[in-house]
């Protein structure tokens, strides 16, 4: 049995920590992503490295190096570091640490404190710190997913300089995967066999968060069998099962349920009224939840007739709200009108499959930023940044048209929605058709060659 100094020593292993932990970069160099802040002669950078610290925000999404570079921020100065966490702390613990932040100044120490999730603190706990800031007792550092705008008191944030830490692109993720792999305080010491596109595909996956890349990497490996060797060999399916979402059912014994449905749904498809009402009495006359169904003849009404007959939609969210107020049994009639009507309407796929296609796009790559154009500029800091600068208000215009672009570089070009010739679309495609036409004779921004779709 082991005593309670042997567990304690296993538990304080380092190995036992998690990956991202282990990983964390000590110092500027080993620090992936925002160049625009610590590249070579950056204004961040200058500071961390004289130990010039001011009070400044960090705002920027999960994962992109936040507390990372206040770890290194405390690792390098010669400042008593103080490490603060908004969840755990309230006025009591605040007070503490300005009384000790005071003692301090009059030796002439300085005093950093670093506030995480500084947004969780509400106006009272933030306005205990504005004194000690005012008076320079303190270098506050705090760090933020959210806006500061709205989450910090005005009176502080004016005391505080913001960076602004931007999503980590794959190349970035790509870079901190490949470091875990062959870092010994990762997995240098192990034999591991992961191919380019693999590590590829995690970073992807990770959306521009260091630690889910990490922690992904993290299982990946351990779940990945090795040989005789001591090699790990990282394969497809430990892969897919470690980067895909689980979809669960949920009626584990509705295989019947399923095939009605189903029976239903291709039979308005295929323009077969008789059979989809023979469908939809099945299901009802077998207890099947009415608002259930209802739900799918409204889902039907957008995926499969769309644009062709936008009154599909109104015509089953009606019934819907009929079957909402009703109920069984008079809602019958309500959904065999709607399911007539969606049998008997023109067809057309063409919103489901721009959804699919921008869906694609959305989760194959990292999120693109909205462009800066497009923002709302509600704060000083975010018209600052950029937010709305160049924004055009088509209702200005003669056309209500403007050449402003609206998709991120890299989906320039792209086409989602794309009309069909059944019913009303027809319509509607020759209106996208001139204002496509428009656009690009009055100087919309056009995809380069190599990235037109063909």
């Amino acid at each position: 049995m082991k005593s309670s100094k042997d567990q304690m020593t296993l538990f304080e292993d380092s190995s036992y920590r998690p990956l991202a932990d282990r990983l964390r970069p000590a110092n500027l160099d080993e620090f992936y992503g925002q160049e625009h802040l610590i590249g070579k002669g950056k204004l961040l950078r200058r500071l961390i490295e004289t130990d010039q610290i001011t009070s400044m925000i960090f705002w920027g999404p999960p994962g992109v190096g936040k507390t990372t570079l206040a770890g290194i921020i405390a690792s390098s100065t010669k400042s008593e570091f103080i490490n603060f966490s908004a969840v755990t702390s309230g006025i009591k613990e605040i007070k503490a640490v300005m009384t000790q932040a005071e003692e301090n100044r009059r030796f002439g120490a300085r005093t950093i404190v670093f506030v995480d999730e500084i947004h969780r603190f509400n106006k009272a706990q933030q306005d205990a710190f504005l004194p000690f800031v005012e008076r320079g007792s303190i270098v506050l550092i705090g760090a933020t997913t959210e806006n500061p705008s709205f989450e910090v008191n005005g009176a502080l944030l004016s005391r505080c300089r913001v960076f602004v830490l931007r999503q980590l692109t794959e190349k970035d993720l790509c870079g901190i995967v490949e470091r875990a792999i062959r870092d010994p305080r990762g997995f240098g010491n192990e034999k591991i066999n992961i191919t380019p596109d693999m590590v590829k595909t995690i970073a992807t996956f990770s959306n521009g968060d260091a630690r889910a890349a990490l922690s992904t990497l993290e299982m990946v490996i351990l779940n990945s069998d090795m040989d005789a060797d001591g090699t790990i060999n990282v394969t497809d399916d430990v892969m897919q099962q470690c980067v895909s979402r689980k979809i669960l059912l949920y009626d584990k014994n509705g295989e019947e349920h399923y095939n009605l449905i189903s029976a239903l749904h291709k039979s308005m498809r295929n323009s077969d009224p008789d059979a989809a009402v023979y469908w939809l009495a099945r299901m009802l006359e077998a207890g099947e939840d009415p608002m259930y169904i209802a739900r799918r003849v409204t889902r039907f009404a957008a995926e499969d007739v769309g644009m062709a007959d936008p009154r599909a939609l109104e015509i089953s969210v009606a019934a819907y709200q009929a079957c909402h107020l009703i109920g069984m049994p008079e809602c019958s009639v309500h959904l065999t009108e709607a399911v007539v009507y969606n049998s008997l309407a023109p067809k057309s796929n063409a919103l489901y499959m721009a959804y699919n296609m921008a869906r694609d796009d959305a989760l194959k790559m990292l999120d693109e930023p909205v462009p800066l154009v497009i923002r709302n500029a509600v704060t000083k800091l975010m018209k600052d940044e950029g937010y709305g600068k160049g924004y055009q208000y088509a209702h200005d215009t003669r056309e209500k048209i403007t050449n402003m672009q609206c998709l991120p570089d890299s989906l320039l070009g792209r086409e989602y929605y794309r009309p069909t010739d059944q019913g009303f679309e027809t319509r509607y495609g020759e209106r996208l058709k001139q204002i496509k036409e428009w656009k690009a004779a009055n100087g919309y921004p056009q995809a380069p060659k190599d990235k037109e779709e063909k």
